[in-house]
């Protein structure tokens, strides 16, 4: 299967009313001179799962992250590692945060929660939601439910003695106080997210509104996979593989001896 045309399948599976936002925020970073026959779907581009990828025999990754811009000099030596295998990459991010089927829908989905409205917005596009559950769940019950479904420890903070009704959720990198304040004016009993910082918590305290705070990437594994499936559906003569990634930011959070990295 040719590269681009699996990318314009991709990108067909997505409603584009801002086509200069929608390239900025999603497209190609290498494209190997091979047909694909194995699609390979994680949340980011590292050389590590570069690595993953090479020993599935994978001929494309797709990710919902680029390599950061943050962590210099990365992005370059993830097209050299591409480059040497011949692999292809595609990643989605801002256009999976908003999407149906994509972070934050997949999640609230997995989670038993119904959305009620679409939040957080630039440009057009909303990375988060305030989402309510049909009947009333203990907080405990839902850092359990969260911890289930990533597979991993979350942190968590809790502010008021309220059942859980309404939650407000950004997946991936919500902790600026400008999101949380979103749900708080959105009455939310919980807000979720996947990073954090001292100003998260003294504002979630300061507004009561308890806080759970999982990992970056596992919050918004369910939206990659839930985009690779839809390939797989659209495209049935591609092999499409997970390609695993270290829970390495939970370990981070949970080590008792790095508590300032909360």
């Amino acid at each position: 299967m040719d590269f681009i045309h699996i990318v314009e399948g991709i990108n067909d599976l997505f409603t584009i009313s801002n086509k200069k936002i929608f390239s900025s925020e999603s497209g190609i970073t290498y494209q190997a001179d091979k047909k694909v026959k194995k699609v390979g779907y994680c949340v980011n581009l590292t050389l590590e799962t570069i690595e993953e990828a090479r020993i599935h025999g994978v001929d494309m990754m797709v990710t919902h992250h680029d390599a950061w811009d943050e962590i210099y000099g990365l992005r370059e030596a993830c097209i050299e590692k591409l480059r040497e295998y011949g692999i292809s990459h595609y990643y989605n991010h801002l256009p999976l945060d908003d999407c149906n089927f994509g972070t934050n829908d997949s999640l609230l989905t997995k989670l038993n929660l119904e959305i009620v409205k679409r939040t957080h917005e630039w440009e057009g596009l909303h990375f988060g939601r305030v989402a309510e559950y049909d009947d009333e769940i203990e907080f405990n019950e839902l850092v359990k439910n969260m911890e289930n479904l990533l597979e991993e420890p979350v942190k968590y903070w809790r502010f008021n003695d309220n059942k859980v009704k309404r939650v407000g959720l950004v997946c991936g990198n919500g902790a600026p106080t400008a999101c949380l304040k979103e749900a708080v004016e959105n009455k939310c009993d919980v807000y979720i997210t996947g990073e954090c910082n001292l100003y998260t918590i003294q504002y979630a305290q300061f507004k009561g509104i308890n806080l759970i705070i999982g990992s970056h990437t596992f919050t918004e594994f369910f939206g990659i996979e839930s985009l690779a499936l839809k390939l797989n559906e659209n495209i049935k003569e591609l092999e499409v593989v997970r390609l695993n990634e270290e829970h390495y930011e939970a370990n981070i959070k949970l080590d008792k001896n790095k508590e300032n990295y909360v």
